[in-house]
């Protein structure tokens, strides 16, 4: 019994294969042209991709803008309330002529200033996500608490306290309109 050559079995394989190749590539057909999309369904394709790309982007604003308002809101009664305990035990101080008036004094104005930090960081790292009308509730808090924390820390017993009033007064208010901005909880 004979065995196949390998050389041999390759070499008719490749043949087949290259006379294969030619009566297939003789056999096609070209078409003359440029290949372009179809124009009503590319505009119908780039109208849905352009709908869905704003809707993404619109829904991921909205995200950012509730995560934002959750975030500078929920911790701002907290933040201010300490500023407002700390003044109150001063006036309370002030007013009754006590001991440690001195050490009341610089503790509030320390809180305050802390607090107004705090709302402005909370502010900036919200970046553009707040809206800006709630913005500028916040901005004006921290300018009217550090202009109360710059005039608790002038007061002394004979000092006059109009300024320290209204400067408090400025400070309610702001804290009242960024309360009645925020969503209730």
């Amino acid at each position: 019994m004979k065995v196949l050559d390998p050389r041999g079995f390759g070499l008719v394989c490749a043949t087949l294969a290259v006379v294969a190749g030619v009566t297939v590539a003789g056999c096609a057909n070209r078409v003359e042209g440029v290949a372009n999309p179809n124009a009503t369904d590319l505009a119908a394709y780039k109208t849905a991709a352009a709908s869905s790309s704003a809707a993404a982007t619109s829904s991921r604003k909205a995200a950012a803008q509730t995560a934002a308002i959750n975030e500078n809101c929920g911790q701002f009664p907290n933040t201010t309330g300490v500023g407002v305990s700390k003044y109150n035990d001063f006036i309370n101080a002030h007013d009754s002529n006590a001991a440690d008036y001195a050490s009341r004094r610089d503790d509030a104005s320390a809180t305050l200033d802390e607090a107004a930090n705090k709302v402005e960081a909370g502010v900036n790292s919200a970046s553009d996500s707040l809206p800006p009308d709630l913005v500028a509730k916040f901005t004006e808090y921290v300018s009217a608490a550090r202009l109360l924390a710059s005039e608790t820390r002038k007061m002394t017993y004979t000092a006059p306290v109009g300024p320290l009033n209204d400067a408090s007064k400025r400070v309610n208010d702001a804290r009242n309109a960024v309360r009645d901005a925020c969503p209730k909880r």
